[in-house]
């Protein structure tokens, strides 16, 4: 499942409106193989 991208999606970062406006890259790491999960990043543009 994994090689063919057929597996289910465990792993989400949910976000509102207002949030997703900051999202500057988002993208599933395929390439790690640190378990049968695929580490998935979101970069944000907000001020803390």
């Amino acid at each position: 499942a994994f090689k063919l991208n057929e597996g289910a999606r465990l792993d989400y970062q949910i976000t509102t409106p207002n949030l997703r406006r900051s999202v500057r890259n988002a993208r599933i790491y395929r390439e790690q193989r640190f378990s049968d999960h695929a580490p998935l990043i979101i970069d944000y543009n907000c001020d803390l």
